[in-house]
């Protein structure tokens, strides 16, 4: 295995302390089980993908036809690479699909990757990971290893996986080896790979933690066993906590910016040639994804269980919740200075996907900006050729604008830029929010 170094702000300490991560270096040629893969989302499909080359066999595993229909047929958001690694290995046979959960009885090795996000009210919600949970159990046996990726609260996989397989009278550590090693993707960004991102394992016995960590080590080049699966639950929380807390503090360092004259993205690039102490983020709309808007709310979830209240977190969800409006309110204001009455303007919301160049909408900021324009009576409209038909919290349905023309409309809010289209009809709008703080090819636009 390769080692990497740690990424801690306080220059030099990084070598005092990386004796206490251990690195798993496999001592044996690696195996050549089966593998099935549950829960083929952004993060099971490409890690069904990552393991076809070293593994007999891979069998995917979902419950909605649909979404197994979409891969047969390479209608996924995929990078153009692994879209030709898909197709290779279902080609070939390498990678099957099924939507039978009895093959989870003949494999080595189950992992589960099944979402986990959270309800309207922030609150955990496990329903699609216990039912996976429950199905990984029941269909169990002697000599598998179970491995879950997907993030939780901390004690998830003692309580789902763990518990369980003992109640059914299967040894953890002896008859089955039961592991938490969190997900690392970063959907749509090419710079990191899985083969160069590190993981952590952390084992329900130290046996459990080798037998995992030989399968995970498999889709990277550095794997680190840490004590337990709590120690790992909790790393994953707190590296999207972290995420949380950096990208809230640049939101707020550009509406600073706005107040002095400055540009925040200047500002920020100069204060990262500090080689340590600084970590920074770039402002934007708000914050979406499967992760940061998502995660710290199973810690915050459970601390408050506890009675523990943690405010900087706290703090940090809230700002990032209000974000959303914070563009609403611009949009508003933008519109009041031309002398435009709001309800009625036509605002057009290019780029509605919560990330560049991937077609996920699950917590994109565009949703609650959408929604709440039309709630002011704004006639609001979007272009995404990624997303041409999107449904807001509400239940309206939207079809996009293939081809807008900026002077059609009073104001262009610019969202989310996909890498290799064409954005040039927002320069013929007279008024344009730049919400990404990045869109500088139009000279008048104006940022939040």
């Amino acid at each position: 295995m390769t080692d990497h170094p740690l990424s801690l702000a306080v220059n030099g300490r990084e070598r005092l302390l990386a004796d206490r991560l251990t690195a798993f270096r496999a001592s044996a040629p690696k195996r050549t089980e089966s593998v099935v893969v549950v829960g083929l989302g952004y993060v099971g499909l490409p890690t069904a993908c990552a393991l076809q080359s070293s593994t007999a066999q891979v069998t995917g595993f979902d419950i909605s036809e649909e979404r197994l229909r979409a891969i047969k047929t390479g209608e996924v958001d995929l990078p153009e690479a692994e879209r030709r690694v898909l197709a290779r290995a279902l080609a070939s046979g390498s990678l099957q699909l099924s939507c039978d959960p009895s093959v989870l009885a003949a494999a080595d090795v189950v992992i589960v990757c099944v979402p986990t996000p959270v309800d309207e009210h922030h609150r955990p919600d496990l329903a699609a990971l216990r039912s996976a949970c429950e199905t990984v159990v029941s269909f169990a046996r002697r000599g598998q290893v179970v491995v879950l990726t997907s993030t939780t609260f901390v004690g998830t996989t003692r309580q789902l996986l763990v518990e369980p397989l003992a109640e059914r009278g299967l040894r953890v550590g002896t008859d089955v080896h039961v592991a938490f090693s969190p997900e690392r993707i970063d959907p749509g960004n090419t710079d990191h790979v899985q083969r160069e991102t590190p993981r952590v394992v952390g084992g329900a016995t130290q046996a459990c933690a080798q037998r995992a960590a030989e399968v995970v080590s498999r889709m990277t080049n550095s794997v680190y066993l840490v004590s337990s699966p709590e120690a790992a639950e909790l790393t994953k929380l707190y590296e999207n906590i972290f995420r949380a807390v950096n990208l809230a503090l640049a939101n707020e360092i550009a509406d600073s910016c706005a107040v002095l004259g400055l540009d925040p993205i200047e500002v920020t690039i100069a204060a990262g040639t500090k080689p340590y102490g600084f970590l920074g983020s770039f402002p934007g709309p708000g914050v979406g994804g499967h992760c940061i808007p998502c995660d710290p709310h199973y810690l915050l979830w459970q601390l408050g269980r506890e009675g523990l209240s943690v405010p900087l977190i706290e703090q940090a969800m809230r700002s990032i919740d209000q974000r959303p409006g914070r563009v609403v309110q611009r949009v508003v204001e933008m519109l009041a200075e031309a002398g435009i009455d709001h309800s009625g303007a036509r605002v057009m919301v290019a780029g509605v996907s919560y990330k560049a160049g991937v077609r996920d909408l699950r917590e994109s900021p565009a949703l609650p900006i959408l929604a709440g324009l039309r709630r002011l009576g704004v006639d609001v409209h979007h272009h995404d050729p990624l997303l041409p038909e999107i449904s807001l919290p509400d239940g309206t349905q939207m079809v996009g604008e293939p081809a807008p023309r900026g002077r059609d409309w009073d104001l262009v809010v610019i969202h989310t830029v996909h890498p290799g289209m064409d954005y040039s009809w927002a320069r013929d709008c007279p008024r344009v929010l730049d919400a990404t703080y990045l869109f500088d090819s139009v000279p008048h636009r104006r940022v939040l």
